[in-house]
C-alpha cells in the first residue's frame, strides 16, 4: 500500500488565525495597522505560570492568537517568520528561572525589547475566588481594553520607552466616535517612583443607573417576571430596600452622563455610575532592562548595571577620600620633620 508523504516541517509554529473575516486590519483613527500580539514562552513553564500565560492571552484579545501552540524546538526566528504575514506587531514572552520570573515585551521585527521582573502575580481564577460576585460575561473580550498609565511622567529615557510601548500595544481610540458598548475592559499600570515597581491591573467596566434600586435594575436588565408571592402589593417590590452595597456611595466624581443608550437600564442623557471590577491577572513587576533590538542589540538601560555603577562610584569615592587623607597626613609629617631639623640647626648655631 502506498504511503502518503508527511510534509510537515520541523520547528513549525502552529497558530490559529488571529483576524476574522469581518475584523479590520487598519486603525480608522491613525490609519496604521491594528497592533496584534503573540504571547508565548520558549521554555517549559510550571502550571501556575502556564495559566498566567493563558490569562495574558485572554487580556490581549481579540487581536492575539489565543490557541498559539509552541514547541520546545521553536526558536525566536520561527515566531518572527510567522508574525510577518499575520501582521503581528508585539511579542510577550514569559520565562522562568530558579530565582525569578520575567516578562519581555518586544516590538517586531526590530525591537526594542523591555524586560520586566515579576515580583508577585495573581491569576484570574484567584481574583474570581476572592470576590463575592465575580463578573465575566461572554462578550467581555470581543473588544480590546482601554489603557491607563499613571506615574509615567518622568523624563527618563527607559520610562518614555515603556510609555510608548504600552500605548502602542493596544489600538488607539477616538473619544468622539468610539462606541460605548466597546469600552468594557480597562488595563491600569501604575508606576511608583520610590520603589520603581509597576502595578499591573485588569478591570471590567460596567455602568449602573444612579438612583435605581438593585431589584429594579435586575428586573430591567434580565427582563424576567419577579417573584411576588411573599408581597402584599406590587408597590412593596418597588419600595422595599434593595439598594445593597453595590448601589450605595454613588459619588458625583464616579458618575457620567451618557451620550447614547447602553443596554436596557442605561439610557442616553441620564447619569450612570461607573463601576470597575477586577478580573485579573494581577502583577507587580519592575523594569530591569531595555535592549535596542529584538531580544538583542545594545543595552539602553539596565537596573543591575545602575546599582553596580552606584556601588563602584561610592567605592571609588571612598578610595579617593582615603588617598587624600593619607596625602594630608604625609604632608603634616613632612612639615613636622622639617621643623625638628630647623630646631636642631638653631641649637648648633647657638652653641657655636
Amino acid at each position: 500500500m502506498a504511503r502518503f508523504k508527511n510534509n510537515k516541517k520541523k520547528g513549525r509554529v502552529i497558530v490559529k488565525p488571529i483576524a476574522k473575516k469581518n475584523q479590520a486590519n487598519v486603525d480608522h483613527v491613525t490609519g496604521d495597522k491594528i497592533p496584534k500580539s503573540f504571547v508565548f514562552s520558549r521554555m517549559k513553564l510550571p502550571g501556575s505560570v502556564k495559566q498566567l500565560q493563558m490569562d495574558l492571552r485572554k487580556l490581549m484579545l481579540p487581536y492575539t492568537a489565543l490557541n498559539l501552540k509552541e514547541k520546545k524546538r521553536n526558536t525566536l526566528r520561527d515566531f518572527l517568520n510567522v508574525s510577518g504575514p499575520m501582521g503581528v506587531t508585539h511579542f510577550l514572552m514569559l520565562s522562568k528561572t530558579a530565582s525569578s520570573l520575567s516578562l519581555r515585551v518586544a516590538r517586531t521585527p526590530q525591537g526594542p525589547t523591555l524586560t520586566f521582573k515579576i515580583h508577585q502575580y495573581s491569576l484570574a481564577s484567584d481574583i474570581a475566588q476572592s470576590q463575592l460576585r465575580p463578573r465575566c460575561p461572554q462578550d467581555l473580550f470581543q473588544s480590546p481594553p482601554l489603557i491607563v498609565l499613571s506615574g509615567f511622567g518622568s523624563q527618563e529615557l527607559h520610562l518614555k520607552l515603556a510609555t510608548i510601548m504600552f500605548q502602542n500595544i493596544f489600538p488607539a481610540i477616538d473619544i468622539n466616535t468610539v462606541k460605548l458598548s466597546t469600552c468594557q475592559r480597562l488595563v491600569l499600570l501604575n508606576y511608583n517612583k520610590d520603589t520603581k515597581l509597576i502595578d499591573f491591573r485588569h478591570y471590567s467596566i460596567r455602568l449602573q443607573p444612579v438612583g435605581v434600586s438593585r431589584r429594579i435594575r435586575k428586573f430591567v436588565q434580565n427582563h424576567k417576571v419577579p417573584d411576588l408571592r411573599n408581597l402584599q402589593d406590587v408597590s412593596d417590590f418597588v419600595t422595599k430596600a434593595g439598594y445593597g452595597s453595590e448601589s450605595e456611595g454613588d459619588e458625583e466624581a464616579a458618575t457620567v452622563t451618557l451620550s447614547s443608550d447602553l443596554g436596557r437600564a442605561n439610557r442616553g442623557s441620564t447619569k450612570s455610575a461607573v463601576k470597575l471590577q477586577e478580573i485579573g491577572p494581577r502583577m507587580t513587576m519592575q523594569l530591569v532592562k531595555v535592549e535596542e533590538g529584538l531580544c538583542s542589540g545594545g543595552i539602553i538601560f539596565s537596573e543591575y548595571e545602575n546599582v553596580d555603577g552606584k556601588k563602584e562610584k561610592e567605592k571609588k569615592k571612598q578610595n579617593e577620600d582615603g588617598e587624600a587623607e593619607e596625602e594630608e597626613d604625609s604632608e603634616d609629617e613632612g612639615e613636622e620633620g622639617s621643623a625638628e631639623e630647623d630646631g636642631e640647626d638653631m641649637d648648633e648655631d647657638f652653641e657655636d
